[in-house]
């Protein structure tokens, strides 16, 4: 695993190259600490996850979960609570943007931390593959909850149940890609994305992205009074004010993200 800040963007990249990015139990861990380090890192203003290689990401590595299941130990699950909940909330719920820069294929839980994400720019080579119905497992590590907000119910049941390698361009079309690049653009094109949400007002950013996640499981009425805390919030924000005074004198405000 590999994580460093630069200008207020924090790259996680998952970095098992030779195992396709496969999730082992080290692996697991340190991505979990490193998503938790960057929610609540203040000289993080925005997010990348990506990988290395020819994979983004596949999920739980298969090799080790074989031999955990020949072993009868309860650890074979309890990883979901342990690891993949934990992570993917920490991606899903941090009040900063986040970007998932896929490289390569993700697959299973691989797919499903893309889909936590809030933006995916996805390489031309690159594909999607809800894989856990092929080895006779429920699907986790939030997908149940993020692909159908991003292609519907019937879409994302369909694509549960009859796993395939959605190919970037019908990920674009399904709407569980945000941009198709060239493999040799999707560096430069991310890391305009990141620097220009991490130059952005963090805290309203934050708020609204908080704001849209509560709106989906909420009553309208609910959401209203959530954007209403949202933006007395903001409003009382250094950034708020400083944006109002660039207005007022025709420049460019500076945002410093609280």
């Amino acid at each position: 695993m590999l994580y460093d800040v630069v200008d207020g963007v924090g790259t996680i990249t998952l970095n098992r190259p030779d195992a396709m990015n496969s999730l082992d139990v080290a692996a697991k861990e340190l991505l979990r600490d490193s998503v938790q380090q960057a929610a609540v890192d203040p000289a993080v203003r925005c997010v990348v996850l990506t990988g290395t290689g020819r994979a983004f990401c596949t999920g739980q590595d298969l090799k080790e979960h074989v031999a955990i299941l020949q072993s009868g130990t309860s650890a074979l699950f309890s990883t979901v609570d342990e690891h993949y909940n934990p992570i993917v909330l920490a991606l899903a719920e941090m009040a900063k943007p986040v970007i998932a820069a896929v490289n390569g294929v993700a697959a299973g839980a691989g797919a499903s931390l893309a889909f936590a994400c809030d933006l995916r720019v996805v390489a031309q080579t690159a594909g999607f593959n809800l894989a856990f119905a092929n080895i006779a497992l429920s699907c986790d590590t939030g997908s149940s909850a993020t692909l159908q907000a991003l292609v519907g119910q019937a879409r994302a049941l369909e694509l549960l149940y009859f796993p395939r390698t959605v190919s970037a361009d019908e990920a674009l079309a399904l709407g569980l890609a945000t941009q198709v690049v060239a493999p040799e653009e999707l560096d430069a094109t991310v890391a305009t994305l990141a620097a220009r949400l991490a130059a952005g007002p963090t805290l309203a950013l934050g708020s609204i992205r908080r704001s849209v996640h509560h709106a989906a499981d909420h009553t309208f009425a609910e959401a209203l009074a959530f954007e209403s805390a949202r933006m007395a919030e903001t409003g009382a924000s250094l950034d708020h004010h400083h944006a109002v005074e660039a207005f007022l004198t025709k420049q460019k405000p500076t945002f410093q993200g609280r």
